[in-house]
């Protein structure tokens, strides 16, 4: 078995990309694809998602749009522990600073994103070594019309912020489902925002998050 050439034409054959990972370790994926495993992740924090990315044929990188621009599907990797918990929130994409007139939920990136997700759990209790961690069964999903205004609600409460110059005031607390955080290498680095008296500030980099409390909602349905 070896890795896709060609990304996937259609939905059907997406996931039965997903059923043929599943249950194989990374390391067998890995081995299969001539790539060598780190030892952790925590300096390799891309790595888990660009080796399933390859198996399952995602073009996008890090471009502003779907993994699977052809099918409208973003992938999104979800590590888990032995209960189906999320171990972690999951980043969406980079929140804009400076936002350009005119966005609407209904045309942000964040909602592009969420449209059509294929999740991918993945085992990720840090006892078990990266190589031994498993691949779950993948699963698609579209938010529902509650889920939908939910993540629209938080949206558009932390963009309003972002725009009326309050974006360092926003904290863990803001957003039931979707929430803001610094999203860097490290603090040293810096980009422009928008300051409370409308003044260009430098701060760090943002990025929009879905809780742990949320995945798990979409896990526990998915799974039981």
């Amino acid at each position: 078995m070896k890795p896709p050439s060609t990304p996937p034409t259609n939905i059907d054959e997406l996931l039965q990309r997903c059923q043929q990972i599943a249950g194989l370790s990374l390391g067998e994926l890995a081995g299969l694809a001539a790539i060598q495993v780190p030892q952790n992740l925590q300096r390799h924090k891309g790595w888990q998602g660009q080796l399933l990315e390859l198996w399952l044929g995602a073009t996008a990188g890090s471009k502003p749009q779907q993994d699977f621009p052809d099918l409208g599907v973003e992938l999104k990797t979800i590590p888990i522990d032995r209960r189906w918990q999320p171990l972690e929130t999951t980043y969406v994409c980079y929140a804009p600073l400076m936002n350009p007139p005119g966005v609407t939920w209904h045309t942000s990136n964040v909602r592009n994103k969420l449209a059509q997700v294929l999740w991918l759990p993945v085992e990720g209790d840090r006892e078990i070594p990266v190589s031994e961690r498993r691949v779950a069964n993948g699963f698609l999903w579209t938010p529902g019309e509650d889920e939908d205004a939910l993540l629209q609600k938080d949206w558009e409460e932390l963009t309003e912020m972002i725009v009326l110059g309050h974006v360092e005031k926003i904290t863990a607390r803001h957003g039931n489902a979707l929430h803001l955080r610094p999203k860097a290498a490290d603090g040293s680095v810096l980009t422009d925002a928008l300051g409370p008296e409308g003044q260009r500030i430098k701060t760090r980099p943002r990025g929009f998050y879905l809780r742990k409390t949320f995945t798990q909602t979409l896990l526990m349905r998915a799974f039981g």
